[in-house]
């Protein structure tokens, strides 16, 4: 079965996240690998949120991948968005590049080992809700113990030649904001709005995107090489600083009781992603000290992250990835989350790298090419070749 088919299967099956059904993908995956002798395992939290892993043992190398997709909506697309329509030399629908396009690609390189009588030499795992941030998939599985630390693949899309090899890190807050009723005629004479106050605190947010965060020199390189990658891919003029600066989301505001009366109560949930250089603990006692008399509630947080540049596992990568696309390849770090963060957490090796549209990421008429997913395949498959050496056969 070509890749493309693969991918197009996988693209019919919905896996809304939320609400996070993956029960029929993981079905789908389970029995592909059957059909080409790789046994697996199906775990989950009993209402259709499953991950699939299929353990080789003294594996040295890991490819993960994640089923579940973004929401999507009818309106705006040119073909349905679970059509999974192969056409104009793409793969089209949603997950098409996030990513069940990288995930395709997996299956499709232990096809190729298989079908040339080799073992595939890696542990497989496919999770469930990458895109609500791990809970019942990737994070359920290092909890439990059930795949242990190596070099890892996640098959995220990237770059065609720019391996993702660190992300940025990550702080999700919520802030209450308590004020003091009265009339709203009489404000700002009478009473402090909890509203007003909320707005203050943003206003000093604001000026955290103008900080500068030092960092040795190799990372600083690898930075600003990955600063132009990013600027090429979105096609966005200035973006050169989000690698570089502490970058800020007011994802959600909501407050007042009524707008005759001055609010009582105002809560903020607010996101950053954190640049290397910026100790999160220093940001958070600014943050508590700006906030006035709002209760912070930290979330979620977690330090910037990045995989050894001169590492076995980036440097066969890189290798794999000339072979396949030729011209200059380099690593980058990436400005957004991933499950990397949980697998470096946990003593893994990590890097990303997968078939896609960088700029289709979570949009309408998302896609995928097929060139990208057979040159994702090829590159799975010579990197399974060379950590062949480090499994015994059974």
């Amino acid at each position: 079965m070509h890749v493309s088919c693969i991918c197009s299967d996988l693209v019919k099956i919905r896996s809304e996240n939320p609400p996070g059904r993956t029960d029929e993908a993981i079905e789908y995956i389970r029995d592909f690998l059957d059909g080409i002798g790789i046994r697996s395992s199906v775990s989950g939290n009993g209402d259709g949120m499953e991950n699939l892993v299929a353990i080789k043992k003294d594996a040295t190398l890991m490819f993960c991948g994640h089923v579940d997709v973004v929401p999507a909506l009818d309106t705006g697309w040119s073909r349905p968005p679970f059509s999974g329509a192969i056409d104009e030399g793409y793969v089209w629908g949603r997950g098409a590049t996030d990513m069940k396009g990288g995930c395709a690609a997996v299956l499709s390189a232990c096809k190729n080992l298989a079908d040339g009588g080799e073992e595939v030499p890696a542990t497989l795992a496919f999770v469930c809700d990458e895109e609500t941030g791990g809970e019942n998939g990737t994070r359920y599985l290092l909890a439990r113990n059930v795949i242990p630390p190596c070099d890892c693949i996640i098959a995220e899309p990237t770059p065609a030649r720019h391996p993702t090899i660190g992300q940025k890190g990550l702080c999700r807050l919520h802030i209450t904001f308590n004020g003091v009723p009265a009339h709203g005629s009489l404000y700002p004479a009478v009473g402090t709005s909890a509203i007003m106050e909320a707005m203050t605190f943003l206003a000093y947010v604001r000026t955290l995107y103008d900080t500068d965060y030092p960092v040795g020199h190799p990372l600083q390189e690898i930075i600003s090489r990955s600063s132009e990658i990013l600027g090429q891919e979105l096609k966005i003029a200035g973006v050169s600083d989000v690698l570089k600066r502490l970058t800020f989301n007011p994802g959600v505001i909501e407050g007042g009781e009524k707008s005759n009366i001055v609010a009582q109560h105002c809560g903020l949930e607010l996101e950053m992603r954190i640049p290397w250089g910026c100790p999160i603990p220093d940001l958070l006692a600014g943050i508590s000290a700006h906030a006035g008399k709002g209760t912070v509630i930290t979330q979620e947080s977690f330090e910037p992250s990045i995989a050894d540049p001169s590492s076995r596992l980036v440097a066969v990568t890189c290798g794999e990835i000339e072979r396949a696309w030729g011209g200059t390849v380099f690593p980058i770090v990436q400005w957004a989350a991933s499950d990397a963060r949980h697998l470096r957490k946990c003593g893994f090796s990590v890097i990303e790298y997968g078939p896609g549209e960088i700029s289709g990421l979570h949009a309408v008429n998302e896609r995928v090419s097929i060139d990208s997913l057979e040159k994702a395949t090829g590159i799975y498959s010579g990197i399974m070749r060379h950590y062949a050496g480090d499994v015994p056969l059974n």
